[in-house]
């Protein structure tokens, strides 16, 4: 997911290291500025999809340029940037723009370190690639028959789309970077969703399931039978050559060990991935360990609420009694959703015990789509459009609701919906008069440590009264420290896949089913699951700082304004304005 990095005020730049009492040149803002609005254009021609997930619909024909050649144009690219931003001397800035230049900076150096690992031929996982590209579709916004036309030269442009990310696939095998054979057996049933005979069954032909009142019924009928030709001709065509060549020729070739020290130059790269997701210089080992103190601290909570329900047995007794009492699951998609339904209209109303600024820009709640579903999360979230014409869209997993606990589903909303995501994403989206780059960069510990942390609220905004419910909110905490544990684990300490399942299956009452989705996705995604944790452990320690110094003047709805004002921000920037804030509320000498 893509996230946000809006305006840091003054109360943030006053004490960088940086900031010095110099006369800003009014000249060198407006050349930075027209840099940081050069550079965002480049990037939404160069990702033409994610320019349609922000509403942006100037690229809808096309797909990015995925080519060696053009990914190495790009790089080259970036180091250009690099060397343009050595050329501004930060004392001739105004304060906020020296903060903007030090995080563009940043966010730009990570993209060049990054190409050296070379990961871009890793094109294709079990959680998305080319196979789920139809999803594009999902975010965009079809308002009138250029919409539509748009997206049907998408779909004859699509063999070329795919002719590059099997260059990227050939490439990877040679240089020995792939996944995981054992994630990667998920994918074929995956491309053989895509291989329909009667094209108004792809799923690319959604869109044209439904018009609106502005397309005529001439262009309706001629649209769909454009549709219909392209998907015939180029869609499926593309996607039986890609089937083909997956299986006889890319999964024998998928590495057999899971983790990510596997790979040629691997152990640098989880350094890197590690720095990346959690802002921090801890190391691997250092939050290896974080994780074993947290999982010992939140068992005995978790053993706590086991002796409030008067259970007789052991732990792994309760846990199985979790996973297989038909009390805590529903037994149909349409009963799971309307739980999701009514629990977020009992959470929306209590916000405001806990926050004075809430968005303007609503959310919904949809099913995740079924062709995807049986090898994903639990739930997930996708941003409003730029321009807040899409709301932000909380998707829960209907797959099997027999194995989807009804004890989950607070923290859960809480963390994906409000006040986790949608809350702090929709706030950073309305922000205005910032770099739009700050808008919409990403900073994962600061998100997932954010969604993590607004678990911790539910008691605050009236849930958890069911003893489970709170069991649900430990097992989710328990799962985000467990991360930590398995993560660094495979991708450091060489675990086996059966290693961190068993780690998970001992410390949290997660479905088997849940459970083998979420190693997968840490094999696939090395690192990124290391920001929730490491993030939420800073937030909570800010607050209960800022509650001891400010005492009986602490107040939690200005402590949630002073997190959330400046949007993502990397964790050192959150203490030093959270600090900042402190300093102000004490008694001046």
């Amino acid at each position: 997911m893509r996230t946000i990095y809006p305006v840091v005020l003054i109360a943030l730049v006053a004490y960088s290291a940086k900031a010095v009492a110099a006369e800003p040149s009014l000249a060198e803002a407006q050349r930075l500025h027209t840099l940081f609005e050069t550079e965002w254009q480049w990037g939404l021609k160069e990702a033409p999809t994610f320019a349609t997930e922000l509403g942006d619909k100037r690229y809808n024909d096309r797909w990015a340029d995925v080519s060696l050649e053009a990914i190495s144009a790009r790089a080259a690219h970036q180091q250009a940037v690099l060397k343009q931003l050595e050329t501004f001397d930060p004392q001739t800035l105004p304060l906020a723009d020296q903060i903007n230049l030090q995080l563009f900076r940043k966010q730009v150096q990570a993209d060049v370190d990054e190409y050296a690992f070379r990961w871009y031929l890793v094109p294709v996982s079990a959680r998305g690639g080319i196979q789920d590209e139809n999803s594009v579709a999902d975010g965009a916004a079809f308002d009138e028959v250029k919409d539509y036309e748009d997206w049907i030269k998408r779909l004859d442009s699509f063999p070329r789309y795919m002719e590059q990310t099997l260059a990227l696939m050939r490439a990877g095998v040679k240089a020995g970077l792939t996944q995981p054979k054992i994630v990667m057996q998920r994918v074929p049933a995956q491309i053989r969703r895509q291989l329909v005979e009667d094209p108004d069954k792809s799923l690319y032909f959604k869109p044209f399931l439904r018009f609106p009142d502005s397309v005529s019924a001439a262009d309706r009928t001629r649209l769909s039978h454009a549709a219909r030709e392209a998907i015939a001709q180029k869609i499926v065509p593309a996607y039986r050559e890609f089937a083909r060549y997956f299986d006889e020729e890319y999964l024998p070739a998928c590495r057999d060990e899971v983790g990510v020290w596997n790979v040629p130059q691997g152990d640098a790269l989880y350094a890197f991935r590690v720095e990346q997701f959690t802002t921090t210089k801890l190391t691997a080992r250092e939050i290896h360990e974080i994780g074993l103190s947290e999982v010992k601290r939140i068992r005995g909570e978790m053993e706590q609420v086991i002796r409030d329900v008067k259970f007789e047995g052991t732990f792994a007794e309760f846990l199985h009694h979790l996973r297989t009492d038909p009390k805590f699951y529903y037994t149909s998609p349409d009963d799971l959703m309307n739980g999701y339904l009514a629990l977020c209209k009992r959470i929306d109303p209590e916000l405001t015990k806990v926050f004075r600024n809430l968005p303007h820009i609503p959310y919904g709640i949809e099913a995740i789509p079924l062709n995807m579903a049986p090898d994903t999360t639990t739930a997930y979230y996708r941003p409003p459009a730029a321009d807040g014409t899409r709301p932000g869209t909380y998707f829960v997993n209907l797959y099997r609701p027999e194995t989807r606990p009804k004890y989950e589903m607070e923290a859960l909303s809480l963390h994906e919906a409000v006040p986790g995501h949608h809350l702090q994403l929709a706030l950073a989206t309305e922000m205005t008069g910032v770099p739009t780059f700050r808008r919409f960069s990403s900073v994962t510990a600061y998100i997932e440590g954010w969604g993590l942390y607004s678990e911790s609220l539910g008691g605050e905004l009236g849930l958890y009264k069911d003893p489970y419910s709170k069991f649900g909110q430990l097992t989710y905490e328990m799962w985000r420290a467990v991360r930590l544990v398995v993560d660094t684990g495979m991708h450091s300490l060489h675990w086996s896949r059966d290693d961190a399942i068993k780690v998970f299956t001992d410390n949290t009452a997660k479905s088997e089913l849940d459970i083998v989705n979420e190693v997968d996705r840490y094999i696939a995604w090395p690192g990124q699951a290391l920001a929730y944790k490491i993030g939420e452990l800073k937030i909570k320690e800010l607050r209960a700082r800022a509650a001891l110094k400010l005492g009986k003047d602490f107040d939690l709805r200005t402590f949630h304004d002073v997190v959330l004002r400046n949007g993502a921000i990397p964790l050192d920037l959150l203490e030093r304005q959270v600090d900042e804030w402190i300093a102000s509320e004490l008694p001046q000498p």
